[in-house]
């Protein structure tokens, strides 16, 4: 009887993060027969445009590495990371050590038009993973200041300008109560920005935040929180709630961040 074959070690792959927002990755591996590449597929996309090849130089004794540097498209999404070191299938990587001490508080200079923000991560099964944004423009959220009746938000707008129309808008998701859209004043001082939301006349259900920073005839930018090195912020930014009386009852209200760190309000109608 033949022996099965034990499957082969994963390959491991460190990644270093720069103040621009580019990546590198060293891959321990040697390289084969064959040009190694470095594969990142977006999930649930079969175009052409979803796979990005970058060539695997050998950078030391037993290493390869790769560059993705921020003027690099890469579409908002999920990537699963492969490295493909031989005439073989790409192989799956899964994360080494990991330095994003310079995605800190990062300032984006803008000149690129756009604000991109590529962010590795370990999967659930623990796989190496980038998350990638691609915003054009971009609002950044900052201090979120909550009190008993309402929340107030801090931030700042990349890639455009704040117009004396500028404005916030709260939009209810399907199936929030009465639905609609909510227009919020906006204080603005050049490129910084500061509304409040108040609790009070808020059906129970999701509402995503919005900026208007040209006004209704420019663009609606989704309000995110992208400049830092956490990929998901959802179990890592937690608010408490407010118990606020409205015309619908007394409802729980607060702010999170959503999957792709983007910034909601939840509503929640409490028993009475």
């Amino acid at each position: 009887m033949t022996p099965s074959t034990p499957p082969a070690a994963p390959l491991r792959a460190d990644c270093i993060g720069d103040s621009a927002g580019g990546l590198t990755f060293d891959v321990a591996a040697h390289e084969g027969p064959a040009a190694a590449l470095l594969i990142l597929r977006r999930r649930a996309a079969d175009g052409v445009d979803d796979t990005v090849s970058l060539p695997l130089a050998p950078a030391a004794e037993g290493r390869l590495r790769a560059a993705l540097p921020s003027s690099v498209a890469l579409p908002e999404g999920r990537w699963d990371a492969f490295a493909r070191v031989s005439d073989g299938e790409p192989r799956r990587l899964v994360p080494g050590v990991t330095d994003l001490r310079s995605l800190a508080d990062r300032t984006p200079g803008g000149l690129l038009g756009h604000v991109a923000v590529r962010i590795p991560y370990a999967t659930r099964q623990g796989n190496l993973t980038v998350r990638s944004w691609l915003r054009a423009p971009h609002a950044e959220t900052g201090e979120l200041r909550l009190a008993e009746d309402g929340l107030t938000v801090r931030g700042r707008v990349y890639g455009t300008r704040l117009a004396p129309g500028a404005h916030a808008e709260l939009r209810a998701r399907p199936g929030t109560g009465d639905g609609g859209t909510r227009r919020l004043d906006v204080a603005a001082d050049r490129a910084e920005f500061g509304f409040t939301v108040p609790y009070g006349t808020l059906a129970p259900g999701e509402w995503d935040l919005w900026l208007r920073p040209a006004g209704e005839p420019g663009p609606a930018v989704r309000l995110a929180r992208l400049l830092d090195d956490i990929a998901d912020k959802h179990p890592v930014f937690t608010y408490p709630r407010a118990r606020v009386r409205t015309p619908h009852g007394p409802v729980h209200a607060g702010p999170y961040y959503t999957r792709d760190n983007d910034l909601s309000l939840s509503v929640t109608l409490l028993e009475t």
